[in-house]
């Protein structure tokens, strides 16, 4: 396994060069990451020179709709899927709202859809509403103690009843990463439709959505070092099957069937440069593109092992999710004796940060029996974070926390 270049990685994010951050560790990355150069440098282009209507017949229009066409064609390569079958939208969150609103008329009277409740509310809260109009709505439920979807579970509930299943790559507070094929290829054998949450994963290193084999994948580019932007995957069989959302005269067109609104162009157009930051890293470390995934993942792993270990054993918190770094992201969630959001105000004082609270992931907490007033201390990184900021962590940890 090639060695991430961790200097070379960083310069390529101008936060780290940032006066009025220097000394501070940034550990609330589920969050939102921080912006790599190539996004910023297409943003700013676009907003100098490009902010016109795209695709008129003027040498500006033309190169703004370009520069959009490129940002939808190089994702879909990092993704492995057809050009067509990517589409952007405001955010993961409106974007799970149109597609549920897409079902509704899809689905037929005792129809089912199955969600867990270890999902963030976006990929849970719109299809749960489906309910109202009269489908079945299953959850597969996590365990208590864990946090862990069992799949001898969703086996139970699983019949040729459900058109859809809903279910998180990994959770936002528990982190563990679901083997998204597998559960995938159960759900097709059973006649289901599949949407993944890739919100929590995506920042981790891009998943090969072609071969998981989800019809439905959505992420967030503003977790993976982009703009602003809901980024989903809808495969051609079930984008062409469901009804339109936008204009009529949109239909024929995949990559618009499903965002009504009309595209934020110059936030579009940056998100080639997550393209150009990942083809950076490929071309640096002498790999393929879709091989900086594992690059990344070796990297967050031997960083995280060790915040694992220094957490899993204190009797003054509970760790939410698998003690093993290989089968969670570096997503770690804390259940505190007292309020999380004031342990996150205190670690600022030394230099760390993060957040406290439910990060949306009210059902999963509550699942897991954990006091919504307290929250739970959140603390996220990625393959930019450094060792001598995971040193840091600990050290304010045990301040804090005693």
């Amino acid at each position: 396994m090639t060695a991430l270049d961790l200097e070379f990685v960083r310069q390529q994010f101008p936060a780290f060069k940032e006066p009025s951050l220097q000394g501070q560790a940034f550990f609330e990355n589920a969050g939102g990451s921080y912006t790599c150069q190539p996004v910023i440098d297409r943003l700013t282009r676009f907003y100098h020179q490009r902010k016109v209507q795209p695709y008129a017949p003027y040498e500006a229009a033309q190169l703004a709709g370009a520069e959009m066409d490129e940002a939808r064609a190089r994702m879909a390569g990092l993704l492995g899927v057809a050009t067509d079958e990517v589409s952007f939208g405001p955010s993961t969150t409106q974007n799970t709202y149109v597609l549920a609103q897409a079902f509704r008329k899809f689905m037929q009277p005792g129809d089912a859809i199955i969600v867990t409740n270890q999902d963030h509310e976006a990929n849970t809260g719109p299809w749960r509403r489906l309910e109202d109009e009269g489908f079945e709505v299953r959850e597969w439920k996590v365990d208590p103690q864990t946090g862990h979807l069992n799949i001898e579970d969703l086996k139970k509930i699983l019949d040729d009843k459900v058109r859809l299943l809903c279910f998180p790559h990994c959770s936002n507070v528990v982190g563990e990463i679901n083997p998204v094929a597998e559960i995938t290829a159960l759900a097709h054998a059973a006649g289901a439709f599949v949407c993944v949450d890739g919100v929590s994963y995506a920042p981790h290193g891009f998943a090969d959505v072609g071969a998981l084999g989800a019809d439905i994948y959505l992420f967030s580019a503003y977790k993976t070092y982009g703009p602003h932007q809901g980024v989903m995957v809808i495969r051609r069989a079930l984008g062409e099957a469901l009804p339109n959302q936008a204009h009529y005269f949109n239909g024929d067109v995949l990559y618009k069937r499903f965002t009504p609104a009309g595209p934020d162009h110059a936030q579009v157009a940056a998100c080639a440069g997550m393209a150009d930051y990942i083809e950076a890293l490929a071309k640096h470390h002498g790999i393929a593109p879709m091989q900086v995934h594992d690059v990344m993942r070796a990297h967050e792993i031997k960083l995280l092992q060790p915040v694992l270990d220094h957490l899993k054993d204190r009797n003054d918190l509970r760790l939410i999710g698998p003690a093993t770094a290989e089968t969670r992201a570096p997503t770690v969630a804390v259940s505190l004796r007292g309020s999380a959001s004031e342990a996150a105000s205190k670690l600022a004082e030394h230099g760390i940060m993060c957040g406290g609270g439910d990060f949306y992931a009210k059902r999963a907490l509550t699942a897991l029996g954990v006091d919504l007033d307290k929250g739970v201390l959140r603390l996220s990184f990625t393959h930019y974070t450094t060792e001598e900021e995971i040193t840091q962590l600990l050290g304010a940890l045990d301040q804090v926390l005693g």
